[in-house]
């Protein structure tokens, strides 16, 4: 079994932003300095299978030629769409292609040469994978999956480090909004932060700031779309929902993704408040650390994330507007909900019609 070879270096994952910049950031590092002939980019962008055996003998090629007037050489194969499951990657011109490229890279990599590897999309069942994974180092940078609970918490940690970087302040909850705005995208997220930045200046960008600048993605109208039914804004959460049904949003997705998670929330925090006095006054980690201090009989219920701890942000936001909701009034929004989803699956009533009417429903029922 070939060991780990410390000369080559793959990064792979679907989140294009952070395998860009960690293939970079290597880049600068290992390639040498001074020397224009040092540093070989083979561009992995192909078009079809004979497209994609030609860019890896081009690989192979710069592999195995040495500078002229000697010393080290960074040869890196970037942005290959080539070692997915797709069309191309599946080829079995493609596929030969790749295996001459790990023998190669199996026999061992010329003295001084150094090899790098970038691909938002890579099969993990494959061979080459398996392999390359034992003849080098191999990172992984995936986008943080926003349908799962606690995603802000994870993203919160990147966009805070990163907007150091850029100086970029952010106040109040400014950054927490910017972040459900955006999504999880980093290179999305980056985007928008030097967008962020251009308009705030030297000032800490406000949430009104984010509001009027980031550009919302998908996840960003959907937590519109609770934020207005939180906080009783009828008009705006029917014109967010008819603009996602006009995009081709599904329905039943919309209820899903949008509308029970944030009627859960606001149902959890108004019970957590009035059974245990919890409030967000303190701020998210005080608010986090009473929610760990309750005796596991009375948090068994609460969403969870995939690490098994409480996904308290979301409980967090919703404790903010516990006060425009009666414990009654969340339970009867849940049935709501439920008669909704049912309407929506079973029969042929046209679906903006249902969901008007179901948020109608829940804004209506918080304010008689």
């Amino acid at each position: 079994m070939p060991k780990a070879n410390s000369s080559i270096f793959s990064f792979f994952g679907n989140d294009e932003g952070q395998v860009k910049e960690a293939a970079l950031l290597l880049s600068r590092k290992l390639a040498p300095k001074d020397d224009e002939f040092g540093l070989e980019i083979v561009n992995g962008n192909s078009d079809n299978s004979d497209h994609a055996s030609r860019i890896i003998g081009e690989t192979i090629q710069s592999i195995q030629t040495l500078p002229f007037f000697g010393g080290d050489k960074l040869v890196w194969l970037q942005d290959a769409n080539f070692l997915g499951d797709s069309v191309t990657g599946k080829a079995q011109a493609t596929l030969s292609a790749v295996e001459s490229l790990v023998e190669l890279l199996e026999a061992g990599l010329p003295p001084g040469v150094k090899l790098i590897i970038s691909a938002s999309e890579v099969d993990k069942r494959r061979s080459f994978y398996k392999k390359i994974s034992k003849l080098g180092e191999v990172k992984i940078f995936d986008k943080v999956d926003v349908s799962r609970p606690g995603w802000e918490t994870k993203v919160m940690r990147w966009a805070s480090g990163k907007a150091k970087e850029m100086n970029l302040g952010f106040s109040g909850n400014a950054l927490e909004r910017f972040v459900q705005t955006v999504g999880a995208d980093t290179l999305t997220l980056q985007n928008e932060m030097e967008k962020l930045s251009l308009f705030v200046g030297e000032k800490p960008a406000s949430e009104d700031d984010v509001r009027q600048i980031a550009a919302p993605t998908h996840a960003g109208v959907v937590f519109e779309i609770g934020t207005a039914i939180a906080g009783k804004n009828l008009p705006l959460a029917l014109r967010l929902i008819d603009s996602q049904l006009r995009r081709g949003e599904n329905p039943v997705g919309i209820l899903l993704a949008a509308i029970v998670p944030k009627v859960r929330s606001l149902l959890h925090a108004t019970d957590l408040l009035q059974r245990h006095g919890i409030r967000p006054g303190g701020g998210y980690r005080s608010f986090a650390s009473a929610l760990d201090a309750l005796p596991p009989s009375e948090t068994a219920h609460l969403p969870r994330k995939k690490d098994g701890d409480i996904s308290a942000y979301q409980l967090f936001l919703a404790a903010q507007k516990t006060g425009m909701f009666s414990l009654s009034e969340l339970k009867n929004a849940l049935k709501f909900c439920l008669e909704a989803n049912i309407r929506l699956v079973t029969t042929q009533l046209e679906p903006q019609l249902v969901l008007n009417q179901l948020v109608a429903r829940i804004v209506g029922e918080s304010t008689s």
